[in-house]
């Protein structure tokens, strides 16, 4: 009878994960490098990467590689797939987590929906959907011959849901319209490859809700009292979810998005 144990073991798998050394990147590669799967860095140039590879060496004894890259870039993305194509230990998973969410700094981002520029919502196209679709592209000859194949992409709920601009009221933030259709097209594409390039490569996503960043206190008030759980989500609150779409655990599920609010969504 197979257990749990081997089921969630990646011992001798290789997983790419873009954003890595971001908050829920991190999480990410901590996650996969505890069940065993060695581990490629990609993150914008000048990131941040030694701490986190030392970290993740010492603490599960796993293979690092640091990849920088800017995923706007459409040839340091195709240097990516030519590299690790012609890479002899090939690519298992692949978690598409790196997005624009953009500052209130960002012009043309935060501001109101008249005010949104063009440049900066082609931007967070790029980046958002248009690279993962590329390294989707790219990198399925190599998932298909590996083991466990599956990829991971980031959502939120603002792919499937509109944002209650209640909660906004008063404060600073916003939710500029190019980020929740970026995230609506990531949840259809994971659902178009899931039918698309199976049964070689599953294709799930984790849809996430608001995570608690030093938000206003007003707009972190409001939100809890509309979440069942009461809280906003931490970046460890994801980690479930990744290990186990990224693992046997879930080797018959495909074209899912797994939904992690607290039940911000269930009403």
């Amino acid at each position: 009878m197979t257990t749990i144990k081997d089921l969630s073991n990646l011992a001798g798998r290789r997983a790419l994960i873009t954003g890595a050394t971001g908050r829920l990147g991190k999480v990410f590669a901590d996650s996969l490098a505890e069940l065993g799967s060695d581990i490629i860095l990609l993150d914008l140039p000048g990131s941040d990467f030694a701490t986190l590879s030392e970290t993740l060496e010492k603490r599960w004894g796993v293979n690092v590689e640091i990849m920088p890259c800017d995923l706007e870039s459409e040839n340091q993305r195709s240097e990516v797939i030519e590299y690790l194509t012609n890479s002899e230990r090939g690519l298992n998973i692949l978690v598409n987590n790196a997005a624009l969410v953009g500052t209130s700094e960002l012009s043309g981002w935060n501001v109101p929906f008249g005010e949104q520029s063009l440049s900066t919502w082609r931007r967070a196209l790029e980046i958002n959907l248009t690279a993962v679709f590329h390294l989707c592209q790219g990198l399925f000859p190599l998932l298909k011959k590996a083991e466990g194949a599956n990829i991971i992409n980031i959502a939120s709920i603002y792919g499937s849901y509109a944002p209650d601009w209640q909660l906004y009221e008063g404060t600073l933030m916003g939710n500029p319209a190019a980020y929740g259709v970026s995230k609506s097209g990531i949840i259809q594409l994971t659902r178009w490859l899931a039918t698309t390039i199976a049964p070689d490569i599953r294709v799930n996503g984790i849809a996430p809700g608001g995570i608690l960043r030093n938000q206003e206190k007003s707009f972190v008030d409001r939100y809890t009292e509309k979440t069942p759980l009461k809280r906003m989500a931490e970046e460890d609150d994801i980690r479930g979810a990744v290990a186990y779409l990224s693992s046997d655990l879930s080797r018959y599920v495909t074209g899912q998005i797994l939904v992690v609010d607290g039940g911000f969504t269930s009403h």
